[in-house]
């Protein structure tokens, strides 16, 4: 894939020095800080520091007050609570985290997850079902219920009330709870609007816990899930969540759960956002993928050693199946691309009755590695079919599927990400409407993939002292992204290579022109780039810096997201980026 390189505005140069003056810091550093809205020295404390002084009061959300007061009178009345979630790694680390939390005070608990495949997102009649055959007076429902307008009124019919936390956009009518928490309502004066499911069970358990007059350190060891999920929901990394993550990190390398601690198996090092990411989280969701979600939940909530390792190798076992089926699912989905002569469209949208269900989301993501457009994956759920929609960045798929909404049964979601079922017979006119809808409202500068380009940093200005001070802005998440710097005037010192299993991948070692510094580098899917690199002439790089661990040796490693010829180069960053140019350091 092909990126436009975009760098993003400088701050302020008196800024810059004031941040440079105050932290005693390089000027990269500075910048990097001052991008991210961080402009003075005690803003920059409370970024690097972050305390739990900084978390908000949770009686500042709209209905908090009322969920507190009902699950006081249920534990009090020994009621029978049953705990409802997603199917996801955020709905499943909610359920956890709240059944956990509850399980100090009752044991008249009970959990749910819905099947994906015959229950589908969210509340269904079915769980109010489970909750009446159990003798549940009280259902919290997590990570979801937000539009389930009717289901709510159904168990209300059977004397069941609901507790609603979902972070999910609402409509303008909600269900008829005791309690509904969002703070993406309009109306709720909440200052932080970016929590996930599990986030705002977790404050839930802080406003009881406050209301009980508690001390807040009891609920720090179910910060492990918080991390979990707020990482794998990919939600803002900033303000209250980066707080929550930044502790729950702690507690996942100084004293998780069992649960959690075999989610991640025999790890190396220090567990990082990277491995929530791209080890614990798509073992969690292959449970609900694959198989059912209350397996993820049994091994988020089990307390004993040996049997959480159990349970984690059958996880693992359901995510190695999930890896198989969306790989090839994905080669189905883009030769019935070319098959129908869609390559030039502005959207994706394919459609499959054989395709798993509960990997249409992995795929959709897969497609738009390949076709960058807003994609949408179906295949049959019971008499209809049901899909998941991804979208590219700074385009409102949820908007887009609003306008849409006649052809649809239901949808739900986020601006990135939704899901959506329709009937048979509705699926070609709402393929035709929303490739309409999508090239009517798309801008043309959306249809490119971009780099965001945080600040020029030759190679022969990183230390190991500034990579020390970057590792400090962690955890990354949006809005605070890993760095993405610039260097020019960089070769290749003739060892690059091919490598992976399909050599799409390039190994390589760079230095800057007339230095004597060098760096080990990789960049993945650049292989087809290789000519640029053994050109024997200086290129431009765009890349982040990590870390390599190898044989007990540790070292600076850069990760390049991109290169180009530099006689291109300089004419593209000054006629096609106006923004900036390159900073010279």
């Amino acid at each position: 894939m092909n990126y436009l390189w975009n760098f993003k505005p400088l701050p302020p140069q008196a800024t810059v020095i004031q941040l440079q003056q105050e932290l005693n810091i390089s000027e990269p550093l500075a910048i990097l800080l001052a991008q991210r809205g961080i402009t003075t020295f005690q803003q920059a404390k409370d970024f690097f520091r972050p305390t739990l002084s900084q978390l908000h009061n949770p009686f500042l959300m709209k209905g908090m007050k009322e969920a507190v007061e009902r699950l006081d009178q249920a534990l009090k009345n020994n009621e029978t609570i049953l705990i409802y979630g997603d199917y996801d790694v955020d709905g499943t680390s909610a359920v956890s985290l709240m059944e956990r939390y509850l399980s100090t005070f009752t044991d008249k608990l009970f959990t749910y997850v819905p099947n994906r495949y015959t229950e589908g997102y969210g509340i269904s009649f079915q769980g109010s079902d489970y909750a009446e055959a159990q003798a549940c007076t009280l259902i919290i429902a997590l990570d979801c219920g937000i539009k389930a307008i009717d289901k709510v009124q159904y168990a209300k019919e059977k004397g069941i009330d609901c507790i609603i936390a979902d972070h999910h956009r609402p409509s303008d009518q909600v269900p008829d709870a005791i309690a509904v928490l969002d703070p993406q309502q309009a109306d709720c004066p909440y200052p932080y609007k970016e929590l996930c499911g599990c986030g705002l069970g977790f404050k839930l358990a802080q406003a009881y816990h406050e209301y009980l007059q508690r001390p807040f350190s009891e609920l720090i060891p179910l910060l492990d899930l918080v991390a979990v999920a707020t990482a794998a929901d990919i939600v803002p990394m900033n303000g209250e969540n980066r707080c929550l993550t930044y502790f729950g990190l702690e507690v996942l390398n100084n004293n998780p759960s069992a649960g959690v601690k075999a989610l991640f198996g025999e790890h190396q090092g220090k567990i990082t956002i990277t491995d929530v990411v791209f080890k614990a989280a798509p073992r969690v969701n292959a449970a609900g993928r694959i198989e059912h979600g209350k397996y993820a939940v049994a091994l988020l909530t089990e307390t004993d050693e040996e049997q959480a390792v159990l349970k984690a190798k059958e996880i693992d076992a359901l995510n190695t199946h999930r890896k198989e089926l969306d790989s090839s699912i994905a080669t189905e989905a883009l030769n019935q691309i070319e098959a129908n002569g869609e390559q030039e469209h502005y959207t994706s949208v394919v459609f499959n009755e054989e395709w798993h269900k509960g990997v249409i989301g992995i795929v959709a993501s897969r497609l738009i590695e390949h076709y960058y457009r807003p994609t949408v994956v179906f295949t049959k759920s019971g008499n209809k079919y049901a899909a998941s929609a991804r979208s590219v960045q700074g385009f409102d798929i949820y908007e887009a599927l609003e306008q849409c909404s006649e052809y649809l049964e239901q949808f739900g979601g986020h601006k990135y990400a939704a899901g959506l079922t329709l009937l048979p017979e509705q699926y070609p006119l709402f393929k035709n409407a929303f490739e309409e809808v999508v090239k009517q409202t798309i801008d043309s500068s959306l249809r490119i993939p971009k780099l965001f380009i945080d600040t020029a940093l030759p190679l022969s200005k990183l230390t190991q002292k500034l990579y020390n001070v970057l590792k400090q802005f962690e955890p990354f998440g949006p809005l605070n992204l890993p760095p993405l710097f610039y260097a020019e005037n960089v070769i290749d010192t003739g060892f690059a290579k091919r490598i992976g299993k399909d050599e799409e991948h390039l190994k390589l070692t760079l230095k800057e022109v007339g230095t004597t510094s060098y760096y080990d580098a990789v960049g993945f899917g650049l292989a087809h780039k290789l000519p640029i690199v053994t050109s024997g002439r200086p290129f431009s790089v765009v890349y982040s810096i990590e870390e390599n661990q190898w044989n007990g040796r540790v070292s600076l490693q850069l990760q390049i997201r991109d290169y180009w010829n530099s006689i291109l180069i300089t004419s593209f960053l000054f006629v096609s980026l106006p923004i900036s140019k390159p900073l010279t350091l």
